[in-house]
């Protein structure tokens, strides 16, 4: 079974994701053949290599022509459309579709409207999108069938964004890590975006603090914009085989998980808890002393028509057990068994959301 590791220990953004899978193996070419399918306004991707602390990196940027305006405000709707539209492969279509409704949703809890409704500011710009839907192409292109990932550090200090100065984490960012392990960072910077939360909260299907049980096969670095005094500000992404003389789901999960649901339902009561801040880098942390690992399954089977199914399988070392099994139109089924991932990722890990959305 081919599986990636994220290691965010400097945080992840849009960019750092992309990069970090292209300098893994994914296929860079198709990737941007595929972003010209994007109606909006005209782009390029610029890729060079940087050395950050010591780590050669790749670094990707979204080029637009200085003469076109940008747009950085965006409908939720319109993206889905476009999406939908442009022709991607299914697993494209559905991982896009699945980080987008992830921000679509921390972003309308944030501002009290509804998904429908939701109004992207720094996410609407067109290198937020081609940042998410060029991760999708890159996974699809790796052809990976499970994604694993470590705590991710999150930053601290305050940012500005559209709204005004705003805390670190960004509201949207730590809407969307709601039951995921974060990890504390002494950074006074965004060390990661609502992008890069979009991707985490979509994507990965088991947390654990360190490499999963494999054998490597390629290592990519992607590049942040700034630098941090101490240690390389990259995304690192380990792409590999699990060892099959492991039991692949022999792990103890983290923390519970929260996947947006109207209604959901817990075994116990758990503590329940706007994307803001472009991408990029940023710092903020949360630091979790529980030594658990954590699963985080999901079922990225978009058959947007708003039909989503996502299953989450949770278990906590306490002896406390979640299944939660979501489908949506926007609802959620609970089911106990593992749902097959029309994308090809196993889908075992657990979330319970909140009651509301995000940005």
């Amino acid at each position: 079974m081919k599986i990636a590791y994220f290691d965010c220990f400097s945080g992840i953004s849009g960019d750092m994701a992309l990069a970090a899978l292209v300098d893994a193996g994914a296929d860079r070419h198709y990737i941007e053949e595929e972003l010209a399918r994007i109606p909006f306004e005209p782009f390029s991707l610029s890729w060079k290599r940087v050395n950050k602390r010591g780590i050669s990196s790749l670094k990707m940027d979204v080029l637009q022509d200085e003469h076109d305006k940008p747009h950085h405000h965006r409908h939720y709707a319109d993206i889905v459309k476009m999406i939908r539209s442009a022709g991607f492969s299914k697993r494209t279509t559905e991982l896009s579709l699945a980080i987008f409704e992830k921000i679509g949703i921390a972003e309308g809890k944030i501002h009290g409207i509804p998904l429908e409704k939701v109004h992207f500011h720094e996410v609407g710009a067109i290198d937020s999108i081609a940042d998410v839907i060029g991760v999708a192409l890159a996974l699809d292109s790796l052809e990976l069938e499970r994604i694993y990932c470590s705590p991710v550090a999150l930053g601290n200090g305050m940012i500005h964004i559209d709204h005004g100065h705003y805390p670190v984490p960004a509201p949207a960012t730590l809407e969307m890590m709601i039951g995921l392990p974060v990890a504390a960072s002494p950074y006074r910077k965004e060390l990661t975006t609502p992008t890069g939360a979009g991707i985490v909260s979509a994507v990965v299907d088991k947390f654990l603090p360190g490499l999963p049980n494999m054998t490597v096969e390629a290592v990519g670095y992607g590049a942040g914009t700034r630098d941090l005094p101490d240690q390389p500000n990259v995304l690192r992404v380990v792409i590999g085989r699990a060892d099959p003389s492991f039991p692949a789901d022999h792990v103890r999960q983290l923390l519970p998980i929260h996947e947006h649901v109207h209604e959901h339902s817990h075994d116990h009561d758990h503590p329940h808890h706007h994307h803001h801040g472009h991408d990029h880098e940023h710092e903020h942390g949360h630091h979790h002393s529980h030594d658990h690992d954590h699963e985080h399954g999901h079922h990225h089977g978009h058959d947007h028509d708003h039909e989503h199914g996502h299953h989450h399988g949770h278990e906590h070392e306490h002896e406390h057990e979640h299944e939660h099994h979501r489908s949506q139109e926007h609802g959620h089924r609970s089911d106990e068994k593992e749902a097959s991932l029309p994308h090809g990722m196993e889908a075992d890990r657990e979330q319970s959301a909140p009651p509301g959305p995000k940005h």
